[in-house]
């Protein structure tokens, strides 16, 4: 006798949650585990067995980290468009683990790297000119695809895991604002074995473990990733956003004549009935600004009131895509208003590096790398996270009642101004390791000065906690203030903030060094004038914060219309299991 058993989809109320997050937690620990090792030590095997340039190898480096954050604008448009962000996930996570492999062959096999060649009158190895070309197609080749993995993985595991919290719920709105400072410290926690345990691999068992390891890391992550799939509360695709958003500008211009009604009832919106067939999720209010983009959801009278004529998309849009537009319009003063403070991480990153080359880096006979050094923030995050999370959330959420304790773009502020503090510190700082240069006659000298490199720990731990403030701010801002339609994109836009703040930061050097007269020019830290570079960052970063005070001052926060939200249109029904 056969027996039929009908498999139910599992209800809304089983899916997603702490549960569900966790597989998110798993794989962006491990992901970016993988990512800041080679951001923190790529430089060294460009230089050391790559045979590039010091100049060279910076500027791969800076353009590699840039593609990757810059890169994820099209891995949020691919969740946002054609899969959903778990599918996003796993595919550019695979292409991220191709990347991997191709350095860990390269690294491990000699005859695809560079063969050196004595000059004869030297004795100096070089390169060989004739055969270059093969191993740095194949060096470019693993290194693009591990940037274009990781930036799909970051546009959507964010939001991925952000979804498993109903943001409409009043039990689930406090565990969607801390899934962000849990996501953080998972990050946190990869990025301090990147620096460490995988900055040793590659310096102590060489680049093909190093790189092996990585591989091994992300595929696990996918693993993780993979084994939360039937927990996963997944979005709908809906379309692009692009055309979305091209169709209210198109819209507005073709009924720029027509004068824009007082009442809001008067424009295009979803009604009731359209919103139970599960079309939009949430329907958003109509706000005064940029009232001019209000045109493209007047609806055009016709003679005959009998027949009703419904124009294409690009002729009538809803206000709830016109908000969309607006939302969107909105945030960009914001994003950019946070770009300096990524150029000034970017030359934290690499100066401080520097510096500490130059200091005592022994503990108790043991030499701390100097692409080891990330350490010293990351480690302030992962003990400011919780406190954050358990202290200063729940003291700040009696007083506010806003569930993230204070709201997304007052913690931003906070993280700018930390940022700006950090630099002076720096300033002070570097001041005070020149002075010791200089006090035991060593300016020019290769031996490392008498000052501890933990002195660097202050400006670090500054900010290290002004990331936490920002970067958690940018994320959880973009994602709760986004339609529905546009998670994914949103959220990858807050990372554009990194991407142009290496790009930009080459360039803010050249600008000094040319303005200045060179106080950076110098091969040797003891005598370029680095304390006056961060005392000019600093002073840029108030002046920056001000312009941020505007924006954020300007920035009007979105309205939703609960009452017309389709309770389980955000459940893709390909996850169900």
């Amino acid at each position: 006798m056969a027996i039929c058993i009908e498999t139910q989809p599992k209800p809304r109320a089983k899916l997603g949650g702490t549960r569900a997050a966790l597989f998110v937690y798993s794989m962006a620990s491990l992901e970016n585990m993988a990512f800041i090792s080679n951001a923190v030590s790529l430089f060294t095997y460009f230089h050391g067995y790559m045979n590039f340039s010091l100049t060279k190898s910076a500027t791969t480096l800076t353009n590699l980290m840039g593609t990757a954050f810059l890169l994820s604008l099209f891995g949020g448009f691919i969740s946002d468009t054609y899969l959903s962000r778990f599918k996003t996930s796993i595919l550019f996570g695979c292409i991220e683990a191709v990347g991997l492999a191709v350095l860990t062959v390269q690294a491990h096999f000699p005859q695809l790297r560079p063969i050196l060649c004595k000059d004869a009158a030297t004795l100096k190895s070089t390169q060989c000119e004739t055969i270059t070309r093969s191993p740095e197609a194949l060096l470019f080749a693993g290194l693009y695809l591990f940037a274009f993995g990781n930036s799909g993985v970051k546009a959507a595991l964010p939001s991925l895991g952000a979804d498993q919290f109903d943001e409409r719920s009043p039990l689930e709105a406090p565990k969607l604002a801390s899934f962000f400072n849990w996501l953080l410290f998972s990050i946190t926690i990869g990025a301090m074995l990147g620096v460490t345990f995988l900055v040793w691999i590659s310096a102590n068992q060489g680049w093909d473990w190093s790189f092996g390891v990585c591989t091994i890391a992300v595929t696990m992550g996918l693993l993780f990733l993979s084994m939360g799939r039937s927990i996963y509360r997944n979005n709908v695709p809906k379309g692009s956003p692009f055309v979305r958003i091209a169709q209210v500008f198109v819209a507005a211009i073709r009924n720029r004549n027509l004068p824009i009604p007082e009442m809001a009832d008067d424009l295009h919106q979803i009604r009731d009935k359209e919103a139970r067939k599960g079309n939009e999720i949430e329907i958003l209010d109509r706000t005064d600004q940029f009232k001019i983009l209000d045109r493209a959801a007047i609806v055009r009278s016709t003679e005959d009131s009998t027949t009703v004529i419904v124009p294409g998309p690009w002729r009538l849009c809803t206000v709830t895509q016109v908000e969309e537009t607006k939302i969107l319009i909105r945030m960009l003063p914001v994003i950019l208003s946070t770009v300096f403070m990524n150029t000034c991480l970017a030359q934290l990153q690499t100066f401080s590096i520097q510096q500490g080359t130059t200091m005592d880096r022994s503990i108790r006979g043991f030499q701390v790398p100097a692409a080891s050094i990330p350490f010293i923030p990351l480690f302030f995050m992962f003990v400011l996270i919780p406190v954050y999370e358990h202290v200063f959330v729940p003291i700040a959420r009696k007083f506010t009642g806003i569930p993230t304790g204070i709201r997304q773009l007052q913690r931003v502020g906070v993280g700018l101004v930390l940022s700006a503090i950090s630099m002076a510190v720096a300033g002070v700082i570097e001041t005070r390791r020149k002075s010791v240069a200089v006090e035991h006659n060593m300016v020019d000298s290769l031996e490392p000065l008498p000052i501890s490199v933990f002195w660097l720990g202050i400006q670090y731990a500054i900010f290290g906690m002004a990331d936490m403030f920002t970067l958690v701010g940018l994320l959880d801002f973009f994602y709760a203030e986004s339609s529905s339609g546009m998670k994914s994109l949103s959220t990858a836009i807050s990372w554009c903030s990194l991407a142009f703040g290496y790009y930009t930061s080459t360039v803010v050097v050249n600008v000094v060094n040319k303005v200045s007269g060179g106080w950076l020019a110098s091969n040797n830290l003891n005598r370029d004038n680095l304390n006056y570079f961060y005392w000019l960052l600093a002073g840029l970063s108030v002046a920056n914060f001000g312009v941020y005070l505007m924006c954020s001052s300007w920035y009007k926060y979105k309205k939703i219309d609960m009452k017309q939200v389709d309770a389980d249109s955000k459940v893709d029904p390909e996850e169900k299991v």
